[in-house]
């Protein structure tokens, strides 16, 4: 017997990110000569800002290159919870935070605490993948509630009426990402106020992953679920510093919970990673309680406005697709399904064609669990405005060229 024939069956049920799948292809191409257009990446862009590579820097100097606590360093929690409590009015403790590698370990971290086989894991689609891949992982079962497509004008909007007939004394977890990954969606407070009442009377767990926080544009409300009085009763938090930061490959995040479960599940992490890489967390420092750092996220988050105000204007221009520009993150997700149904194809072959015939990468919505995307593709615009204008243009002549054979 080999030993892959030994693995676990949840392990061997995992799909991976078929996100990455795409931008593997593009990378190919790029080699081969082809001038790829990503519209598929979930990063920022822009750079690092210099004073958290200097600080970074400094801390190599220094010899800052040992293991630190488990929980992150004392000075980084309590920035953090400086940071939380200011920018959100909650009062978040140093104690409540703990420091992680990433916001995806703050996520696993959660599951590890409380998700057990047969348990059920609500969740919101289309959505991140990692949070359906992470209840295959723990055999949990899994609710999913899709948003609904209001058309361009619109845009989406959650059902709450499901999603409350939905929790039942069987629910665990309610996974919430706000703002929504893919969509852009931002959940009216109304709704998060809603959901945490919802969760308390079955004593289940809100796990809300606000990585997207900053990116939120024009005069739509955005409001952390931490700001609620009563989070801590039923809410674990996660956050990042790679979106806000443009701190990607640092891995640098944070998990926001009660002290007693912030203690618990440190002696998960401490079996796992040991703890964050020192001198990251210094660069971490820097990020939120430099004031010219704070004022270059600003500058970013309006020129990222700018850049999908280009992007939907391009694409209203090509027939058939149907844009709403997203209320926060850097994502688009334009409705293509009158282009599908046309044709006889989903989503991931129209991916597949453009990115083979004009070189554009974009995600089949397909590719965010559950169902709820498959008429959808998302695009990032997180791409400089010359970019953005060449892409829409092979987007749209593509579309033409489809038409013709048809």
């Amino acid at each position: 017997m080999a030993a892959v024939d030994r693995l676990k069956q949840s392990i061997l049920s995992l799909k991976g990110r078929r996100t990455f799948s795409y931008l593997a292809i593009a990378k190919q191409l790029a080699k081969k000569g082809f001038e790829v257009i990503n519209f598929g990446v979930g990063q920022p862009d822009v750079d690092t800002p210099k004073p958290i590579i200097d600080e970074a820097k400094k801390a190599l100097d220094e010899g800052f290159t040992k293991y630190t606590e488990a929980s992150g360093i004392a000075e980084l929690r309590e920035a953090v919870a400086e940071y939380l409590s200011t920018r959100f009015n909650s009062n978040v403790k140093p104690s409540e935070v703990l420091i992680t590698p990433g916001a995806l370990p703050a996520i696993f971290l959660t599951y590890t605490g409380y998700v057990e086989p047969g348990d059920e894991v609500v969740i919101i689609e289309p959505s991140y993948p990692p949070y359906t891949e992470l209840a295959i992982l723990f055999n949990a079962k899994t609710l999913y509630i899709p948003l609904r497509w209001k058309g361009p004008e619109e845009g989406f909007e959650l059902d709450i009426d499901l999603l409350e007939k939905s929790i039942s004394s069987r629910t665990k977890l309610v996974v919430l990402n706000n703002p929504h990954n893919p969509t852009g969606y931002v959940i009216p407070f109304k709704y998060i106020e809603k959901i945490v009442e919802l969760v308390r009377r079955v004593n289940a767990v809100v796990l809300v992953d606000e990585v997207y926080y900053e990116f939120v544009y024009d005069n739509t409300v955005f409001k952390s679920i931490l700001s609620l009085d009563n989070w801590r009763d039923n809410v674990v938090y996660v956050n990042s510093f790679s979106k806000t930061f443009s701190m990607t490959g640092w891995r640098l995040g944070y998990l926001v919970a009660r002290e007693d479960i912030v203690s618990r599940l440190t002696n998960v992490a401490v079996n796992i990673w040991s703890c964050p890489t020192s001198f990251v967390q210094r660069g971490g420092i820097a990020a939120i309680k430099r004031n010219e750092v704070m004022d270059y996220v600003k500058e970013v988050v309006e020129l990222f406005r700018r850049r999908r105000d280009l992007m939907v204007s391009k694409l209203r221009e090509v027939k058939d697709i149907e844009v709403w520009p997203s209320q926060g993150t850097f994502y688009l997700f334009p409705y293509i399904g009158k282009i599908l149904d046309r044709l006889g194809i989903n989503d991931e072959i129209f991916a597949e064609k453009l990115l083979y015939s004009k070189y554009v990468v974009v995600i089949p919505g397909s590719s965010f669990p559950d169902k709820a995307g498959k008429k959808f593709v998302r695009l990032s615009f997180a791409v400089d405005m010359d970019t953005i204008s060449r892409g829409i243009e092979r987007i749209k002549q593509f579309v033409e060229e489809l038409k013709k054979v048809e």
